[in-house]
């Protein structure tokens, strides 16, 4: 299917008819947080802005989720139902790119049946990037403002209107249910949404060229650039709670009365309790063998496994940490290191 274009006039009449058909989600604000909320054909589209603080996989992979529910003294167990078409509009292109990260882990050795079942039911319309925010790096571990990779449709900022490129089958049934609205898209504008694209790259001021960091990692292990770059760390998790790739879990059960649940949620291996054993013991003692873990897993071990790094450059980590942790410093250190 061609690329089309969508007259910004028409988003609102766009937005009506995605929601009217499945679930769909877009960037809203709860208090000052942007986030990924479900919204409906009331909801009036607002498509500027750097990036959400909590990343797309959240409606994938939510911060809490029931596995299943169950009854004391019975065998039986109620599973949650089964899951709805849904759409995700307004993604960028590193979070796209992260979900896709993601997918490698909970398709590895055991299929995961609630994060996958989310994934096959899920349309992703992204968007462009044209300003990136002052700590994106993507274009240094294989993304890009306009990277297309994750993505089921990509949209493109034209000014008065959106350049509309179906990028799989998935989104060409979406657009094709949409077609009426759509215009013909022309060989200028898709010429100026390829300019847009060049200009937004262009403008990332942050790099780091990561190449044979994966291999320099297990020679570092007993580094003091460890125990240097963790002593500033609160141990808060906001790096990881906030980033795009990272997937860490727990498993609790919850009783109240007669009737309870299991449930994950979202945890953090920079967090102490993460890594403690029931015998007391901890292999993660302190702040820098957790930080260690932090970029090894993400820029080794992960890489060992499935041959991507795990990380898309999205600069989450370094705005939100209060005490100005960079990554991109460290990841500098460890290139640098003897």
């Amino acid at each position: 299917m061609d690329s089309m274009k969508l007259s910004k006039d028409k988003l609102n009449s766009f937005v009506a008819i995605l929601a009217e058909q499945k679930q769909l989600y877009m960037p809203q604000a709860e208090g000052e947080t942007l986030k990924y909320s479900p919204v409906n054909a009331k909801v009036q589209p607002d498509l500027v802005f750097s990036n959400t603080a909590v990343p797309a996989k959240s409606v994938v992979f939510p911060q809490v989720e029931t596995l299943f529910r169950y009854e004391v003294e019975k065998t039986d167990i109620k599973m949650p139902a089964g899951e709805e078409e849904r759409v995700l509009l307004g993604v960028r292109p590193c979070d796209a790119r992260a979900m896709s990260i993601v997918d490698n882990l909970f398709s590895w050795d055991v299929d995961d049946p609630y994060y996958l079942g989310k994934r096959e039911k899920t349309i992703v319309v992204g968007l462009a990037c044209q300003k990136p925010g002052v700590n994106c790096f993507c274009s240094s571990v294989g993304g890009g403002p306009a990277s297309t990779e994750g993505l089921d449709v990509l949209l493109t900022d034209l000014g008065e209107s959106f350049l509309v490129k179906p990028l799989t089958e998935k989104g060409e049934k979406l657009c094709q249910a949409a077609g009426e609205i759509f215009e013909e898209a022309s060989s200028d504008d898709l010429n100026s949404a390829e300019k847009l694209h060049q200009e937004a790259a262009a403008l990332i001021s942050r790099s780091i060229e990561t190449g044979g960091i994966p291999e320099k990692l297990p020679g570092l292990w007993e580094s003091g650039i460890w125990k240097e770059v963790s002593n500033a760390c609160l141990g808060c998790g906001i790096c990881t709670f906030l980033c795009p790739t990272c997937h860490c879990f727990d498993i609790q059960d919850e009783i109240e009365g007669f009737e309870g649940r299991r449930c994950r949620m979202w945890d953090s291996c920079m967090f102490g309790e993460y890594t403690l054993h029931t015998s007391g013991h901890n292999p993660r003692p302190t702040r820098r063998e957790r930080t260690r873990n932090r970029i090894n897993h993400k820029y080794n071990y992960f890489v060992q496994k499935f041959d991507v790094i795990a990380c898309v450059g999205c600069g989450r980590c370094i705005s939100s940490c209060p005490v100005n942790i960079d990554i991109i410093e460290i990841l500098q250190q460890v290139k640098e290191a003897q």
